[in-house]
């Protein structure tokens, strides 16, 4: 899968911030299950979850590789 959203976690625990505080503020609980297992969410739930985390920017909520061709 090209999402891996292990940025967000580590964004969270510096920021000392748990899943709760994500679904108090308004983030649905099946986002929280998507974000676990790394599948796709919209670009409106990260710009939601950024401004949560104090305005944090995309890389430190998402990585996105591709992989790469073989020749």
């Amino acid at each position: 899968m090209p999402y891996n959203y292990n940025p967000l976690w580590k964004t969270m625990k510096k920021l000392n911030l748990s899943t709760y505080y994500l679904i108090k503020n308004g983030v649905n609980p099946r986002t929280i299950y998507k974000l676990k297992h790394n599948l796709n969410v919209n670009l409106q739930t990260l710009e939601q979850i950024c401004q949560l985390l104090e305005e944090c920017a995309i890389e430190e909520v998402v990585e996105i590789s591709f992989p790469k061709e073989k020749e």
